[in-house]
């Protein structure tokens, strides 16, 4: 069931002030009649049928179309209810309320036929006036029903919109959180390790603690400029600008064995890559992240152990990265927990790159393998 309209005050007052005018007019027109005690009480009828037209435009429309076979007053009233079913209701009941107008016309054309045109002129008539309000009323219905469609478009495109960004700014937050664990979980693994020799080691000479003591400083410094520079490159892409401070990749995978070494880790590489400066950027960038998360996993986990990379491809063929380490002493305790996230991240990077991350692990070795295209 529709729900009743509440009409706006000023809508009540001009159909008021519209409807007395018309059928005052049509009243007047009928003075000096046999039928004026009828026509004065259809009119009176007739505009409370108007009235009752905003609230409920089918009852009120077809009350005033009975008044309008008894007398030529009620017309205004019925051809605007007929016109208001047209603009507020579906067009099977706006085409009954148009034939039922019709149908009290012809019966009063019967009863009162006018002296000044004839029957079927009247009913031409009466016929084209009908069809005029019918398709002006469906006409302004479907023109609101468009309206409606597309201020929802709007709202639905608006909603989806909002969403998107939502989207875009959750999948920038897990970009940053990859982003931070690569670079500051390798550093700091450094820092740990230091850090964890100068406590197991008490008596050592003064000369290495404070060579320990420097490496800690050092690698707390380039943690620190390199938060710098990931939060520097946020704000950059915020702001739309490129970045100013190139990301590492596999042309500094010198400098990474280097620093692991450094920090006393044994890592034996194999870089076994023909023309490196034709890697894409991206996939050189992902193959970097890729050798220094399996390096401070194995500083993490299994600390002291021996690693092996290995690094191999060509144009035309897929970029291989190979890592593998021993497991720890089953006596030996990781140095650093690990966040179990860094793998998770890791493989999603390596999936936006266009290629494929395994890792596993026996009783023999850990074994991290990535493999990413390298167009030729």
């Amino acid at each position: 069931m529709s729900q009743i309209r509440h009409p706006h005050p000023l809508a009540v007052a001009g159909m008021v002030l519209g409807m007395g005018t018309l059928t005052t007019v049509a009243l007047w027109g009928q003075a000096g009649r046999p039928t004026w005690g009828l026509d004065v009480a259809v009119a009176a009828v007739s505009l409370v049928a108007a009235l009752a037209q905003l609230w409920w435009p089918v009852h009120g429309a077809l009350a005033a179309t009975l008044l309008a076979a008894l007398s030529p007053v009620a017309t205004p009233a019925a051809a605007t209810g007929a016109l208001q079913v047209a603009q507020r209701r579906r067009l099977p009941v706006a085409a009954a309320v148009t034939a039922a107008g019709m149908a009290a016309h012809l019966v009063q054309g019967l009863w009162r036929p006018s002296s000044g045109i004839s029957l079927p002129w009247w009913l031409l008539l009466i016929c084209a006036a009908y069809g005029a309000l019918l398709g002006w009323g469906a006409l302004a219905r479907s023109r609101r029903a468009l309206l409606a469609s597309l201020r929802e478009r709007a709202h639905r495109a608006e909603t989806e919109q909002g969403r998107r960004i939502a989207e875009a700014r959750m999948a920038e937050r897990r970009r940053l959180a990859r982003e931070m664990h690569d670079v500051l979980a390798h550093r700091l693994s450094l820092v740990a390790t230091h850090a964890g020799a100068l406590e197991y080691r008490p008596d050592a000479s003064p000369d290495r603690i404070t060579a320990a003591a420097g490496v800690v400083r050092a690698g707390v410094h380039q943690a620190l400029e390199e938060l710098r520079q990931v939060i520097g490159l946020l704000r950059e892409q915020e702001d739309g600008l490129d970045e100013l401070t190139p990301r590492p990749d596999l042309a500094d995978l010198s400098g990474l064995i280097a620093d692991a070494r450094q920090a006393g880790q044994p890592v034996r590489l194999r870089e076994e890559v023909t023309d490196i400066a034709a890697l894409p950027p991206a996939a050189s960038r992902t193959a970097y992240r890729v050798v220094q998360e399996g390096l401070t996993n194995a500083r993490k986990h299994a600390p002291g152990q021996p690693v092996d990379v290995l690094v191999h491809g060509a144009p035309g063929m897929s970029l291989l990265i190979d890592i593998r380490n021993p497991p720890p002493p089953a006596e030996a305790a990781p140095l650093v927990p690990g966040s179990g996230l860094g793998l998770v991240g890791l493989t999603e990077r390596v999936r936006l790159a266009g290629g494929r991350l395994d890792h596993h692990g026996t009783d023999a070795e850990f074994r991290l393998q990535a493999r990413l295209p390298w167009p030729a």
